[in-house]
């Protein structure tokens, strides 16, 4: 399975997945190549609800031709209100819907996408990393993180942006990013690989800083960059 997605700018030049109604509402998703849906952490799109399968759908990008396909999901994938059973062509405009829970939409370029842009500058600024809660979207300086982080990785940095320089306990972290009922099997080593993956992300766009600090002992900080 090719999970290939890297960054690209948004140019209008790819398809874009956009998120409606659920828990992701507002955030986007460029098609470069394809774009996993599912529970798990290693999804491009993780919706961490249990109606939603490990591995629920994919979108393929095949040279500008883009397919959705169900993985065989316990709850279903929907496309234009019928749930789908084979591989389907996608419309510029068409809705997609993952369970009961999350509602896409389907736009051929971003061109197309009726969506209001953000200009960053304009966002309460902590430093050069600037992040906006209402779409879940991520900067530094001016350039976006795309694709967008998980939800996971999102309230991890959200709880360290919102304290920038402060140190933050590790429990703390935990209790934030984990959901009540799920946080009695959350590990150190859980914790840990969220944060590396947090951190690989945010290199994409600067590597020659690193802002998630751990402090040996206390916790983790943000190290935001003036």
């Amino acid at each position: 399975m090719d999970l290939s997605n890297k960054k690209e700018p948004i140019t209008g030049e790819y398809p874009v997945l956009v998120a409606l109604q659920g828990p992701l509402e507002g955030r986007r998703w460029i098609i470069k190549n394809t774009i996993l849906i599912g529970r798990e952490s290693d999804c491009h799109v993780a919706i961490e609800d249990r109606q939603v399968s490990r591995h629920h759908a994919r979108v393929q990008n095949n040279h500008g031709i883009c397919e959705l396909e169900d993985l065989g999901s316990k709850n279903g994938t929907y496309h234009g209100g019928q749930q789908i059973f084979e591989i389907t062509p996608l419309n510029d405009g068409d809705i997609i819907q993952i369970a009961l829970i999350q509602k896409f939409a389907f736009y051929s370029s971003d061109a197309t996408m009726p969506m209001e842009d953000i200009d960053p500058s304009r966002l309460i600024q902590k430093g050069k990393l600037v992040l906006d809660k209402k779409s879940r979207r991520v900067w530094i300086g001016n350039k976006e993180l795309t694709p967008p982080l998980s939800a996971a990785q999102f309230r991890l940095l959200l709880e360290l942006y919102e304290q920038s320089g402060k140190v933050v306990t590790r429990n703390d972290l935990i209790q934030k990013v984990w959901q009540e009922d799920e946080i009695t099997g959350i590990s150190d080593q859980a914790l840990d690989a969220l944060i590396r993956r947090l951190r690989d992300r945010l290199s994409e766009l600067d590597s020659q800083h690193q802002y998630i600090v751990t402090v040996r002992g206390h916790g983790v900080r943000l190290e935001n960059l003036p």
